[in-house]
């Protein structure tokens, strides 16, 4: 008797046991599952930013009348790439159409020339040039020299790249992600003349992401943004 009712504990306790193994494996489960659901929650989050960057800059540029328009997401290597790589990613018809903007300090500037709210004469602007071309900064020192009709020293301008952080702070765009569209700051364009010429009448350049990029009909860019055109390479 006292054997029989041993073993009907021994049954017992390991049908609970088994029944703990099964609690916590289903625990475990659901652990599991609510991590893949967090994860899954933050690419969407993710992919809901990141379509933010395009939804606003494709309403400005719809704003402003520039309807032939395209957007390319790039691979993470995007820059390691040669321009061939490069061309083929964004299914351009040359490197040629391959461009950036980066922002230029006039470092000798007049004391008061601190902003750029003279287009003319102003402390900073954006210059949007081929990858292919050496940007020549003499000649954009020439350009605003007699874009001012010689009533300001020559001396006072000496164009210079800016650095990554004020780059960042005048156009809310990261290195590598800068565009000329929907920057916090409203800062003088200047297109290299060199673009405006090419036979596709589009360019590429950076959609406000680094992994992001821009396509535009460049006749529609100059007549929406009228951009100064400099032969500055």
């Amino acid at each position: 008797m006292a054997t029989s009712t041993m073993g009907a504990a021994a049954a017992d306790l390991e049908a609970r046991q088994l029944l703990i193994l099964r609690r916590v494996e289903d625990l475990e489960l659901a652990a599991q599952q609510h991590r893949l659901g967090a994860l899954s929650l933050s690419d969407a989050e993710a992919e809901v930013e990141a379509g933010d960057t395009e939804e606003r800059l494709s309403a400005l540029l719809a704003a402003r009348g520039v309807h032939d328009f395209a957007f390319r997401r790039v691979p993470a290597d995007y820059y390691d790439r040669p321009l061939e790589e490069r061309r083929d990613l964004l299914a351009a018809d040359s490197v040629a159409q391959l461009c950036k903007s980066i922002v230029m300090v006039n470092t000798k500037a007049a004391a008061d020339v601190v902003d750029c709210s003279n287009p003319k004469n102003s402390k900073y602007y954006v210059v949007i040039v081929q990858y292919m071309a050496r940007l020549n900064a003499e000649n954009i020192k020439n350009f605003l020299y007699t874009l001012n009709e010689s009533q300001i020293p020559k001396k006072r301008f000496n164009m210079r790249l800016a650095p990554e952080e004020e780059s960042l702070m005048l156009t809310g765009f990261v290195h590598n992600g800068v565009t000329c569209i929907g920057m916090k700051t409203d800062i003088p364009v200047i297109i290299d003349e060199a673009i405006t010429k090419l036979d596709e009448d589009f360019f590429w350049l950076g959609g406000g992401e680094v992994d992001l990029k821009l396509g535009m009909r460049t006749s529609q860019f100059l007549n929406a943004f009228n951009p100064f055109v400099v032969k500055c390479s």
